[in-house]
């Protein structure tokens, strides 16, 4: 018969806290070193391997799911798949220690060599954070699996002439179980400390905002004032130029790269005649321009916001290209980031009079925000950000198309990704209740770089009316438009829009998913007049 001691012992709920408390510290551990040394985080590395080796269609779903908190998501998902690893590795250990010790090392083995695949990662600090990591990890869980171990009180010989009884120091199974727990919840509330601290030192050494001392230089071409025809103040509806603070992110990154601005360099290589290397003081001395461009990801689906308008300085990508001289056969651009990602748009998209492809320095007039690619990123009008819009950018090579395929081609997205026409309803927010009477409908269109023409809106199945747009700034940027609707009849109504752009195409009720393409259809939402 098994007693209630040994039933203590073998369950299996301790063991498994005991590997999730172990696991939780070395992750702490990992983190806390990150954060005092530079050292890349276990958690980190292993979402960037899972963000590298994501199947087809996952990051849709992430995105659709999460929006512009993917980032976060994915770190809160491998923190509690890791805790659920050395849980299991705490049961196994609590039958053979060496196979939990495995689950711990294979974890850390995975971590390191991730980190150690980034141009960013010293690839001795990865290994140094693995160690340590795992090395804590296996201390702890020994160490909490030892406080599950229960002496049974063992009846002892007395010496001559004195009463039976046990040895007094023997451990009782209850004793046993709370010396247990409380040895459980002190690791745990140390992970959590250690692990606040060290995320928080990670956060600071990744800093999201401006992180420029250098004040951008007067442009040669600076934009206009925009005039009030082109601007409506509606509240409730998206600014004309989205703050940068509130501009959409998207992108691979898990965390902001940090840039030494001192020694970053922008080549020009590949299928060039003349080799360039600019540094950041460099680029700034060049003439500058600004212009009002529309960027979207290509994950937007219709009436969501992951797509905005910024004025965005810097130097004309044209001019850098004819100054490499560009060889017969350079049919594609390639941007690459510090980090490696990459992203490739035709050559003659760049070339094309029409548009102005620039490598950006500034937004809205300061220099790029880190987490929208301090020092320097691509900005190309009309196209995905996708196959364009390389952040942090580190080199332009000139190749063919054939040869190369951006990041994100490989995952089944379209290699030539033009934004689509598409417009949104900001004004009434869906699911609204409103009171009988005037109704301001307002959003916003877009269709760079072709220009937005008109917009159109219906209330439940009528006729299609014209709306109000602004005056456009360009045909890269988006329009604000209006709609005055008499909300009558109590109940609930569907209000539906649709944008037309300059080459006359209308935008299209045909539904589909952003993969691999762009989403396409009628934003609509309903709303209850009562």
């Amino acid at each position: 018969m098994t007693s209630p001691n040994q039933r203590a012992a073998s369950s299996r709920w301790a063991p498994a806290l005991a590997g999730a408390a172990a696991g939780a510290l070395a992750l702490a551990a990992s983190e806390l070193v990150a954060g005092l040394v530079g050292a890349p985080s276990l958690v980190v590395s292993v979402g960037a391997l899972a963000i590298d080796f994501q199947p087809p269609g996952a990051k849709d779903i992430v995105v659709s799911l999460f929006g512009t908190n993917d980032k976060a998501a994915l770190i809160v998902f491998i923190t509690m798949l890791a805790i659920a690893l050395a849980a299991v590795a705490g049961i196994l250990a609590a039958r053979r220690f060496s196979l939990g010790a495995a689950v711990f090392v294979v974890f850390g083995a995975v971590a390191a060599g991730a980190a150690a695949r980034s141009p960013l990662i010293d690839p001795v600090l990865a290994v140094v954070n693995a160690a340590i990591a795992v090395v804590t990890g296996l201390v702890t869980l020994r160490f909490l699996l030892h406080r599950l171990t229960v002496r049974p009180n063992v009846p002892v010989s007395p010496p001559s002439g004195e009463t039976p009884g046990f040895e007094p120091q023997a451990a009782s199974a209850e004793w046993t179980r709370r010396r247990f727990l409380i040895a459980s919840a002190g690791t745990i509330g140390v992970a959590a400390v250690a692990g606040g601290i060290g995320r928080g030192l990670i956060d600071a050494q990744h800093v999201e905002g401006v992180v420029s001392t250098s004040s951008l230089p007067k442009p040669l071409m600076a934009v206009a004032p925009l005039a009030p025809d082109q601007v409506l103040t509606t509240p409730g509806l998206t600014p004309l130029v989205v703050p940068n603070d509130a501009f959409y992110r998207i992108d691979t990154a898990l965390l902001v790269p940090r840039v030494d601005v001192a020694t970053w360099q922008l080549k020009v290589t590949g299928m060039v005649d003349h080799p360039l290397t600019f540094t950041y003081d460099e680029l700034l001395t060049m003439p500058l321009y600004e212009q009002y461009v529309t960027i979207s990801c290509v994950s937007n689906r219709v009436g969501e916001n992951l797509v905005g308008n910024a004025l965005w300085t810097g130097v004309r990508l044209k001019d850098v290209l004819e100054a490499a001289g560009v060889q017969q056969g350079a049919s594609q651009v390639v941007g690459r980031s510090v980090d490696g990602f990459t992203a490739g748009f035709p050559t003659s998209w760049a070339m094309a009079p029409e548009r102005e492809a620039m490598i950006a320095v500034g937004m809205n007039r300061e220099p790029l925000p880190a987490k929208h690619g301090f020092p320097a990123r691509l900005i190309v009008p009309g196209l995905y950000g996708y196959v364009s819009a390389t952040k942090w950018l580190s080199e332009i090579e000139l190749t063919t198309r054939e040869a190369v395929d951006g990041y994100w081609v490989p995952l089944g997205w379209a290699k030539d990704a033009p934004i689509l026409t598409q417009s949104r309803i900001d004004l009434p927010r869906a699911g609204a209740g409103i009171a009988p009477g005037p109704v301001d409908v307002a959003g916003v269109a877009w269709a760079p770089d072709r220009g937005v023409a008109g917009v159109e809106v219906r209330i439940d199945d009528g006729p299609w009316q014209q709306a109000r747009i602004t005056r456009p700034i360009s045909k890269a940027t988006w329009v604000q438009w209006t709609f005055p609707w008499t909300a009558a009849g109590s109940g609930r109504h569907g209000i539906e829009v649709r944008a037309t752009d300059d080459t006359g195409d209308v935008q299209t009720d045909e539904v589909s998913d952003p993969a691999p393409d762009g989403a396409r259809g009628h934003h609509r939402i309903f709303v209850d007049v009562g």
